[in-house]
């Protein structure tokens, strides 16, 4: 049954994170890959309250495992974040790098904060 939670979350993950990225790409045209960090960056928050929020296993592997690990995608962060610094692009590919990083930290520590309060109401 975990591998239908996780498969099942996977399948909506991967789904969101086509639609939302294809919004944001339409939105901006920029060569920062807007879409991709706008979407590790929430993924990070999400993975916070859903780490800290006590699920069970069933629940997280739905949302944890399956949601957030195909939302989130480190493979498409490498990619774009090298392809930065290939263009000549250094100034971008060191602002989404690093940035990823430490918002990608505050974010999922944002989200601990968050399933607290939570838990408190």
């Amino acid at each position: 049954m975990q591998y239908l939670m996780v498969a099942a979350g996977g399948a909506l993950g991967s789904l969101a994170r086509f639609m939302i990225g294809r919004k944001i790409s339409e939105r901006f045209t920029t060569g920062f890959p807007v879409g991709t960090f706008f979407i590790n960056i929430t993924g990070a928050v999400l993975l916070g309250i859903v780490s800290s929020a006590g699920l069970g296993v069933s629940n997280y592997s739905l949302l944890g495992d399956g949601f957030l690990g195909a939302y989130t995608t480190f493979s498409t962060f490498m990619y774009e974040g090298f392809s930065l610094f290939q263009d000549n692009e250094k100034l971008n590919a060191l602002v989404y790098i690093i940035g990823s990083l430490i918002l990608g930290i505050i974010g999922f520590m944002i989200g601990v904060e968050i399933s607290g309060m939570i838990k408190i109401i």
